[in-house]
Formats: structure tokens, sequence, C-alpha cells
């Protein structure tokens, strides 16, 4: 075979800086504590526990005025 000799000599610099490229590497991040209850069931809750209250205010204004009405 024969060799193919280009027009265009290596050339290597004598001073200075040399750079190299950096190559990707996976980094470890801190592990994410997931809650125990997800936000829908939080907000399910909440809305259960303020219908709950209204109710048990409701029922009090009734015999109170049931009581007054006696």
């Amino acid at each position: 075979m024969a060799e193919v000799k280009s027009m265009f000599g290596e050339v290597l610099p004598k001073l200075g800086q040399l750079s190299v490229e950096d190559v990707a590497t996976m980094v470890l991040c801190k592990p994410k504590l997931l809650p125990l209850k997800s936000l829908t069931l939080e907000k399910l809750e909440k809305m259960q526990q303020t219908a709950q209250k209204t109710i048990c205010q409701q029922e009090m204004t009734e015999k109170e005025q049931h009581q007054t009405k006696e």
C-alpha cells in the first residue's frame, strides 16, 4: 500500500495551554423524600374537614333555634 502524504504537516505548540474537552459524567444528587400522602389526598381531606365543620355548625344553630322556640 502506498502512503498518502498530505500537503500540511503536523504542528504542535511548544508554548501555551493545551485544552481537553470534559466528558460528561453522571452526578448523584441527594435523594428526595416523597410525601406519604399525595397533595390531592391532602386537599380532599381538608375539604372534608371543612364540610364536616360547617355541618356541625349548622346542626348547632338548628338546635339553638329549636330550643328558643320551645
